[in-house]
């Protein structure tokens, strides 16, 4: 009596592709591919929204506020900025429950924007951060002062929005009556 041998068996049924050498640069191709989109989706990051700068303006956790060394009008002053040091600027046409910077206007003045949750500081403020919500979204305001971004502010530090047609102001934690107070040029929101 003969006992079968494994070669003697009916050969297992196998996928064509199986046979086929590992491609390198194809297969890597989708390797790396798969890996770049499992790493997206599992982390976030804040974004711009107006002016498609580096300026980050958006986000849901975190202090959304900090307080910072930057020359405004030749002085050295304490300025409020976003967590990536840009400085923030209020708009003197604002109040406490009405944006008037939207549309066009938000392209070059960017809001300082909070998806969810409160906004918070970094360092102590005097008076009190809050949101708004009107037509660019749930809006930061500081001491009833909605927030902003300059477009021509190219990095940290800078002020380049200070005292823009007589109406737009760089905000400090002790916002002085005298910028708040300042009466409108002829050329509306600086843009």
């Amino acid at each position: 009596m003969r006992v079968p041998r494994a070669a003697d068996a009916a050969p297992a049924q196998r996928h064509p592709a199986a046979n086929r050498p590992f491609r390198g640069s194809a297969g890597l191709a989708v390797l790396v591919a798969a890996t770049a989109l499992l790493a997206a989706c599992g982390s976030s990051s804040a974004s711009s929204s107006g002016s498609g700068s580096t300026l980050s303006n958006s986000g849901s956790s975190g202090s959304v506020v900090a307080v910072a060394t930057a020359t405004v009008s030749g002085s050295s002053e304490q300025v409020l900025t976003n967590s990536s040091g840009y400085t923030l600027y209020y708009l003197t046409n604002d109040s406490a429950s009405n944006v008037t910077c939207t549309g066009s206007c938000a392209q070059t003045w960017p809001p300082l924007l909070l998806s969810s949750g409160q906004p918070s500081s970094s360092s102590p403020l005097p008076d009190v951060l809050t949101t708004v919500s009107g037509g660019n979204g749930r809006q930061v305001e500081y001491d009833g002062h909605p927030l902003y971004h300059y477009s021509k502010d190219t990095g940290p530090d800078q002020s380049n929005g200070e005292g823009v047609d007589g109406v737009w102001f760089v905000a400090t934690p002790s916002m002085t009556a005298s910028s708040s107070s300042s009466s409108a040029a002829s050329a509306p929101y600086g843009y």
